[in-house]
């Protein structure tokens, strides 16, 4: 019976594969899993709202979103969008200068993409490295603006999705607060 259990463990560690059972330093290998756990929970950490300037102005029930071509990001606009719904913000986007004279709010962005390899990823993607809401009314006075931008020591958040990167700017963009 003893010799049966033996040949089984045995059998089990040829045939397993893992590098607790093959590698000849199972605690190397941890530490390089959990290495790269920490860099990939740190990819996709949080964002926040930076540079945010705000008048006071009435309180906004919808905007028009005006769209930028120039931007590379395709993500950006219906991001923008969700999360001012999330503020119970209708909005509309309009071509540069499309929007109709009704409109008497009006958000335009830029933004900046890069590129780079995920964590556990096999090929280049994009991500927004830089972005800038701004709020205007209907005569272009600014009544807010507000920045993200990817942190640059540990790059927080730097494939996290373009929504999430947003939404903490739209909300300094609207109430003022950054958080």
């Amino acid at each position: 019976m003893r010799r049966l259990k033996f040949l089984a463990l045995a059998a089990a560690a040829v045939v397993l594969p893992g590098c607790s059972i093959i590698s000849p330093a199972p605690v190397l290998e941890l530490v390089k899993a959990t290495g790269a756990v920490a860099v990939s929970a740190i990819s996709h950490g949080p964002s926040s709202a930076k540079n945010t300037v705000y008048h006071e102005h009435k309180a906004l029930d919808t905007v028009c979103v005006e769209y930028n071509p120039l931007t590379p990001d395709p993500d950006i606009a219906p991001a923008l969008q969700a999360e001012l719904r999330t503020h119970e913000i209708d909005s509309r986007i309009y071509e540069e200068g499309g929007a109709p004279a009704s409109c008497k709010f009006r958000v335009t962005y830029t933004a900046a993409i890069e590129w780079g390899i995920p964590p556990f990823g096999s090929g280049y993607k994009s991500y927004m490295r830089d972005a800038t809401l701004t709020l205007r009314d209907e005569n272009g006075t600014v009544l807010s603006s507000s920045a993200y931008s990817l942190d640059g020591t540990f790059q927080m958040g730097k494939w996290s999705t373009s929504r999430s990167k947003l939404a903490p700017v739209v909300t300094a963009l609207v109430t003022g607060f950054e958080h």
